[in-house]
């Protein structure tokens, strides 16, 4: 039986919880990514083949994968350290770039002369994505890379409330890597979430949060999710195959649904007004409700901060981040 969450009395809680924030301290540990957007108009169609022609008038780069993650906790004030490899060219090196103007570290950002920096290309016509371009290396980082990774996080491990694992499937994410991340945190209070790639479920075992979409989680119980039985069905194979302690299934339009052991699902409407573009909605997901869970809040409240969050995002075009100011004034207008 789905149960619906009941805001009612709440908004000075949630505000309140959002207000600590600022004392979080969060490690992000993925696959970086550059987000590039090729703005342009079209107003007429290619006499070489039956395509539009793109008029270009602006290009823009922004944070991707893990490297929005991060950026989504600096925007709600967050601590974070930001770990994962990148190619040794010109991308990667503007990506440690703008990091650093974020007032963050990049002796976490490893230098991988063997790959490129994965960069993602969007053309865009009158604000609308026609075509992506990926250029990209996918293999698994060496063992070297494994070993600085957990390295750093085992200098911080005194210094953080939370990992945030953001597995895009470009190769930093290993299972060597997780048994690493879950040897070191065994024992702590420190809190492992993970926004999942579903090639790489297996890796999972054992953690706090997991944040699949609905097609990521149809794909690991190998069903389609098409209805509220489904859907439960799904979430309660992910809690037991994965022994996590939660499973937040999103679910574009239609919310997202908590399931947690020894209490029924729990249905979060969506809070999206418009959407636009759901590009790095997963990112603020899982940003937010980790900055939730280290603040102190439940799985349910969490979630529900992380619901609105998202339905600040999907309501932009492109890559983006939803600041503390935003998400107090959706939750002053919406509970």
């Amino acid at each position: 039986m789905m149960q619906e969450m009941n805001l009612k009395g709440k908004k000075e809680e949630l505000k309140g919880y959002i207000d600590k924030f600022p004392g979080t301290r969060m490690l992000v540990i993925g696959d970086i990514i550059m987000d590039e957007y090729i703005w342009g108009d079209v107003s007429r169609i290619s006499p070489e083949a039956p395509v539009p022609i793109v008029e270009i008038r602006q290009e823009t780069k922004r944070l991707g994968g893990a490297a929005n993650v991060a950026n989504n906790i600096v925007s709600l004030k967050g601590q974070t350290y930001l770990c994962g490899a990148v190619g040794d060219d010109i991308n990667g090196r503007e990506i440690a770039g703008i990091i650093k103007g974020l007032g963050l570290e990049t002796d976490g950002i490893i230098l991988d002369p063997s790959r490129c920096t994965s960069i993602k290309t969007r053309i865009l016509g009158h604000n609308q994505q026609m075509i992506r371009i990926d250029r990209e290396i996918t293999k698994a980082i060496d063992q070297d890379i494994t070993g600085q990774i957990l390295k750093i996080l085992k200098n911080k491990i005194e210094d953080i409330d939370a990992v945030i694992i953001a597995d895009y499937g470009k190769g930093v994410i290993t299972s060597t890597l997780m048994e690493g991340i879950r040897g070191l945190l065994e024992g702590t209070d420190i809190i492992l979430g993970v926004d999942p790639k579903p090639k790489n479920f297996d890796y999972y075992h054992g953690i706090d949060v997991i944040t699949p979409n609905h097609n990521e989680a149809g794909a690991f119980c190998r069903f389609e999710i098409r209805d509220e039985e489904t859907l439960i069905r799904a979430g309660r194979h992910m809690l037991d195959e994965l022994n996590c302690r939660s499973v937040l299934i999103t679910q574009g339009k239609d919310g997202m649904t908590l399931f947690e052991k020894d209490a029924p699902p729990c249905h979060i409407p969506t809070m999206a007004r418009k959407v636009f573009d759901v590009s790095g909605a997963g990112d603020t997901v899982i940003a937010a409700f980790c900055l939730g869970l280290a603040a102190g809040m439940d799985l349910k409240s969490a979630a529900v901060i992380s619901n609105f969050a998202a339905g600040i995002v999907v309501g932009e075009v492109g890559t983006s981040v939803v600041t503390i100011d935003e998400l107090k004034r959706v939750i002053d207008i919406s509970v």
